[in-house]
């Protein structure tokens, strides 16, 4: 089942992000969120900014959000998207299946531009976005720095 995010799904929901935080670049974040901190972000969530849950047996298994991209009122247009599956998942379609469901929502919205910045590697993450439409535009060179190493980032959009 694919739904509305919850207030509630906040500790699973951070327990997923976190194993990204602790084992592996594909988050920049470099310490692990406090439910409390997951809560406060998942509050922010609204037409405009949908958060979207996988859940198979009462269990959330993955989930899709869309954030302002940049501030700046000309911006408003266009937002960033991302996407966490739990490691316990990978392969299974789910990452697709919330991301298939987010792009529906956004659709509803006067939304015109998706983005997705992708840290490399993650040849799982560019297929999967390049699947749902998302074309290449740029990347950034060594512009993150995790676990020290410098991390070059990926960006692709999807004009709704």
């Amino acid at each position: 089942m694919i739904r509305p995010v919850a207030t509630s799904d906040s500790k699973a929901i951070a327990d997923i992000y976190n194993w990204y935080i602790e084992n592996s670049i594909i988050s920049f974040e470099e310490e692990p969120l406090a439910m409390a901190d997951m809560a406060s972000r998942i509050a922010r969530a609204d037409d405009n900014n949908p958060w979207l849950v996988l859940e198979v047996d009462n269990k959330v298994l993955a989930y899709a959000y869309a954030t302002p991209w940049k501030s700046r009122e000309a911006y408003r247009h266009s937002k960033d998207s991302s996407v966490y599956v739990h490691q316990d998942c990978f392969g299974l379609g789910y990452g697709q299946q919330v991301m298939e469901s987010l792009i529906d929502e956004i659709r509803k919205t006067p939304i015109h531009v998706l983005i997705a910045s992708i840290a490399l590697p993650n040849a799982a993450s560019i297929g999967l976005h390049k699947k749902l439409g998302f074309e290449e535009i740029g990347k950034f060179k060594e512009v993150g720095m995790k676990f020290d190493k410098r991390i070059d980032v990926v960006y692709l959009q999807l004009m709704l």
